[in-house]
């Protein structure tokens, strides 16, 4: 994989001395006051912990760059946050909160007078966001059911006005990370129909010039971490459609440059977590296509050896928090794959992959911190899991599969990794489960199942 726009590096010390030369190259420019003769920098460091979600941004208020940390992996201590100028004061403070999932983080130490001594007590904690509304796409209703999530228990509560109407043939929904905006793929209309939710009360109303012309029978959406793109596949002509996100009201405009063409039948469509690349599974050709987002544009540029073959129709794609590695499930051959290097065009399968699943395995998600993996069966009703370590490995969870309802055919963990919500088709539900540490097996909560409309297809859940 290519280096992340936002990672930290591996050596925060170099990180540093790029931050410091550039502010010294800038000190007077910039109208700082420095009571040294040499206007000396140094590293603001400290500790920062609990950091799950893309796009942190801190910076020093009174002088320099913004630094940027994104995933599990940049948590840690002797961190570089930024530079300061002996002798001046300093005023780290947060540009921007981390997203996918969304997280509140907090500084202590982060200021301070003038001094001639290093900064190295500083800590930033944050904490993920916990889950307001849950949406459920209901395909045979034409509608979306919505519900509050009790942070506590996981339980889903109707809400007031629900279910809200959609498009012909609801068959996908996604969220947006800042929780405004949710998008719904409509089958047989060919359109993605836009709703803004109401942050208080969770309550759909449809955004001006929704809905939004897609390809034809189009059959997954997923967002970007930015909250910048929206991007659609389209099983009927094998393309890819991408949208850019007015932020102010959520309407679409298409992307210069789309559709974009992918396999036969594509079934699904994600964006990893960083926001580098596009996968899309293509269930009639057993491959999978690859694109490079283009930073600042949404465009899509097909990556090397893109499309690349995996197993037999693949049904569903996701990519882990620190965006190393790919999984896929394959509901033809009962399956799930595991995939390294798809960003510099040489995908190598990862630990004893392919790693078996129970019958026609149809959704696969992962839980924020990249622990464990779960995998909606639609021909067993039940749910697999598996646990992941940093090399890409996978364990078949000893105490899996976990009963579900008739036809699960979606599976969401909520932002906290508390709660796995899975939509039964066949039965009209959604079964909630609580997720047990560390193994991440699943117990049913209470009150599960929960009643959705009929033939609920997808849910989505949200800060």
């Amino acid at each position: 994989m290519r280096s992340r726009r936002t990672r930290i590096a591996a050596s925060v010390r170099l990180l540093a001395g790029v931050i410091t030369l550039a502010m010294m190259s800038s000190c007077h420019s910039r109208g700082l006051i420095c009571l040294t003769a040499d206007c000396e920098p140094f590293a603001l460091e400290g500790s920062l912990n609990g950091l799950v979600g893309s796009g942190l941004v801190l910076e020093n208020n009174l002088q320099g760059p913004g630094v940027g940390f994104s995933g599990p992996l940049a948590n840690g201590t002797q961190v570089v946050f930024g530079a300061g100028f002996l002798n001046a004061p300093y005023n780290l403070a947060i540009q921007a909160q981390p997203r996918s999932p969304a997280q509140t983080c907090v500084i202590e130490n982060g200021s301070g007078p003038a001094g001639n001594t290093q900064v190295t007590n500083i800590v930033v904690t944050c904490t993920t966001n916990p889950p307001r509304f849950a949406y459920v796409a209901n395909r045979s209703s034409n509608d979306v059911s919505a519900y509050t999530v009790d942070p506590s228990t996981g339980a889903l509560a109707a809400l007031a006005g629900s279910p809200f109407p959609a498009g012909n043939l609801p068959v996908a929904i996604a969220i947006d990370q800042t929780g405004r905006f949710a998008y719904v793929v409509n089958q047989v209309d060919a359109t993605l129909s836009a709703f803004n939710i109401d942050r208080d009360s969770g309550a759909l109303s449809e955004v001006s010039g929704s809905p939004f012309a897609t390809g034809l029978s189009p059959t997954s959406v997923a967002i970007d971490p930015s909250s910048s793109f929206v991007y659609v596949a389209n099983g009927g002509d094998g393309s890819l459609s991408a949208y850019a996100i007015t932020a102010a009201s959520g309407s679409l405009t298409a992307i210069t440059g789309s559709p974009y063409a992918v396999g036969h039948s594509p079934s699904s469509v994600a964006v990893d977590a960083v926001g580098d690349y596009v996968y899309v599974t293509n269930k009639a050709d057993g491959t999978i296509s690859a694109f490079s987002i283009q930073v600042g544009a949404g465009s899509l540029m097909a990556t090397l050896a893109s499309p690349f073959a995996v197993g037999d129709a693949p049904q569903a794609v996701v990519s882990d928090p620190s965006s190393d590695f790919v999984f896929e499930v394959n509901a033809a051959s009962n399956s799930l794959l595991g995939l390294a290097g798809i960003g510099s065009g040489t995908p190598i399968e990862t630990g004893d992959s392919p790693y078996p699943t129970g019958t026609a395995p149809y959704s696969i998600a992962m839980d924020p911190l990249g622990r464990f993996i779960y995998v909606a069966n639609r021909g067993s009703n039940d749910i697999s899991v598996f646990q992941l370590d940093k090399g890409g490995l996978l364990d078949v969870l000893a105490t899996a599969p976990f009963a579900a309802g008739t036809e699960p055919s979606s599976v969401a963990v909520e932002p906290t990794g508390k709660f796995t919500y899975v939509v039964n088709t066949g039965s009209g539900t959604v079964s909630a489960y609580a997720i047990l540490a560390p193994s991440g097996a699943l117990s049913p909560i209470s009150g599960s199942p929960f009643t959705t409309g009929t033939q609920p297809a997808a849910i989505a859940i949200c800060n």
